[in-house]
């Protein structure tokens, strides 16, 4: 990057700090410590909800990842993974969201020790460091320091990018709380919304020769089954990255995980200031998930179609996209707004790794009568140590690819049980404790098993593109499989009247659970638009 860029890069980041320290400073505050530092003392309105779940989604993983996926793919399949995330954002709108605030719950696991008990908690948020720690955190920033330094060609170590990310994105979570943290993610929304709808519609301009029209024009008349949706294979023959019979399977279920269950994302709309407030936030969130396919989808397409364009893999096409279109005055703009995405999925992980060691362990069992403020103290010691782990793995993983591709598949070890819990601790009663333990064991051996063992010469309709069977529908089984455990364990020894009636007690809600009125008439408006979408596009594609 060129003098300019680093200006306007340093500005623009210097500027997001200074507009977030004004506006929290601004906000009401809780005088319950634990409640303001961890949940934002519940004063959050709907647009910072929305805001600071969508961006502690979206990063240079995304970005960068799935638009390779697309343009590797040459088919638009990898749109699934936008577009059931937000009919998943409606089960947690409508279904989950509620019953975590009904309850006045800081994490999503301590609404399992309501339902279950301590031990099915503690597990369940062990689970969630084990993946935040060895997984996400590492990753982040790992993948976005190579982003980073790939798209704007930057002479850096990569252990300088990783540290300065890790850095900054601590003193968000660490020292500002969850406010600090929703609050910058909004503000770097507004610039991520802004910046990447702007790389696909000058990526446009540029294939249409200076015509956006002309450039849409030639999306649908050349190659149009590169905007296939719905394919087990793409005009090469290859199977694609997401065939359509998963939509059918394991594609939903990790996207309801993901949305309704996982700490770092739920913890956002805990902090809203109303039932209402939350609900709002989260169905916006939903809606623009729509969108994100023109930022996250398209740019891989048109990739496809450009000539000009020289890219030696699938993950090196979004930054060619981005240097072929962008002048060399908004590089440094643009990279700020990277980093600002970057930042929110690290500073949100770090925090939601904080509340689940504090309120769980650290007051759980090593101190009990921990007051508010030892209990955020704690939580920032942990915080620091954990950004320190981060930055100090971080730059290993570039050394060790096999191990990469091992913690990624990790994930699945943890989300595939955590699911099945969550979902029979909602809508079942009778379901005991020993069966979510059991299950829990059971969903991750069977995952294990068809992740570590390749379960080969599978039918078409179930298989990979190597032939085995696809890692999506593993994950269903073994879902499955936990789920039946569970429900066969709580068929056989069910809990008893009186244990069901001590999960049924509440506490009064600690704030305002009336629904909003069109919560309901939203998501329909939602599903009805992400069915529309996928005729239209089988149509175009033929």
């Amino acid at each position: 990057m060129n003098t300019i860029s680093i200006i306007s890069f340093v500005l623009a980041t210097g500027a997001v700090a200074y507009f977030t320290y004004q506006i929290v400073r601004r906000m009401k505050k809780s005088a319950n410590a634990t409640e303001e530092y961890f949940t934002g003392g519940r004063a959050l309105a709907w647009p910072v909800v929305a805001g600071s779940l969508l961006l502690t989604n979206l990063s240079t993983e995304q970005l960068v990842g799935l638009n390779g996926a697309v343009f590797a793919d040459k088919a638009l399949v990898g749109i699934a993974w936008e577009a059931l995330a937000a009919l998943a954002m409606i089960a947690t709108a409508l279904v989950f969201l509620p019953r975590y605030l009904a309850s006045g719950f800081t994490t999503t696991p301590a609404f399992l020790e309501k339902r279950f008990d301590k031990t099915t908690r503690s597990m369940v948020s062990g689970l969630f460091l084990f993946g935040y720690v060895t997984v996400l955190l590492p990753v982040v920033l790992y993948t976005g320091s190579l982003a980073l330094i790939g798209m704007f060609n930057l002479d850096l170590p990569l252990w300088f990018a990783v540290a300065t990310i890790g850095i900054l994105g601590s003193g968000y979570a660490i020292f500002g709380g969850l406010k600090s943290v929703a609050v910058s993610d909004t503000i770097n929304g507004v610039g991520l919304l802004i910046g990447g709808l702007a790389i696909p519609t000058l990526a446009l301009f540029a294939l249409g020769d200076g015509s956006f029209f002309a450039g849409v024009s030639s999306l649908g008349n050349s190659n149009p089954e590169y905007l296939s949706v719905l394919a087990q294979k793409n005009g090469d023959g290859n199977v694609v990255s997401v065939p359509w019979p998963t939509l059918l399977t394991g594609m939903m279920f990790i996207q309801v995980f993901y949305w309704s269950t996982n700490q770092v994302i739920v913890q956002r709309a805990m902090a809203a200031k109303s039932l209402a407030e939350g609900q709002k936030g989260v169905l916006f969130a939903s809606a623009m998930k729509l969108v994100g396919p023109l930022m996250l989808c398209l740019p891989g397409i048109i990739a496809l179609h450009m000539t000009d364009l020289t890219i030696g893999k699938q993950d090196q096409v979004y930054g060619a996209i981005v240097r072929h279109v962008l002048p060399d005055w908004s590089l440094g703009l643009f990279a700020a707004v990277l980093m600002g995405s970057i930042l929110s999925s690290f500073n949100s992980a770090l925090n939601s790794a904080s509340t689940l060691f504090s309120l769980q362990f650290y007051k759980g069992y090593i101190n009990k009568k921990a007051s508010g403020v030892q209990i955020v103290s704690i939580g920032k010691i942990f915080g620091i140590g954990l950004a320190i782990a981060s930055i100090l793995i971080a730059p290993l993983l570039d050394q060790m690819q096999s191990i990469f591709e091992y913690l990624q598949k990790v994930n699945g070890l943890y989300s595939v049980p955590i699911i099945g819990i969550f979902l029979l601790g909602i809508t079942t009663k009778h379901v005991p404790a020993i069966a979510a333990k059991v299950g829990m064991v059971v969903g991750m051996a069977s995952y294990a098993l068809f992740t570590f063992v390749n379960i080969k010469d599978v039918p078409e309709f179930f298989a990979n593109g190597n032939g085995d069977l696809h890692w999506l529908h593993g994950y269903f089984i073994s879902f499955m499989g936990s789920v039946m455990v569970m429900l066969i364990i709580g068929y056989v020894q069910p809990k008893s009247s009186e244990e069901i009636a001590i999960s049924d007690q509440r506490d009064p809600a600690p704030v305002d659970m009336t629904p909003w009125a069109q919560a309901k008439n939203a998501s329909f408006a939602i599903m009805g638009v992400t069915v529309g979408i996928y005729l239209f596009l089988t149509w175009i594609a033929g």
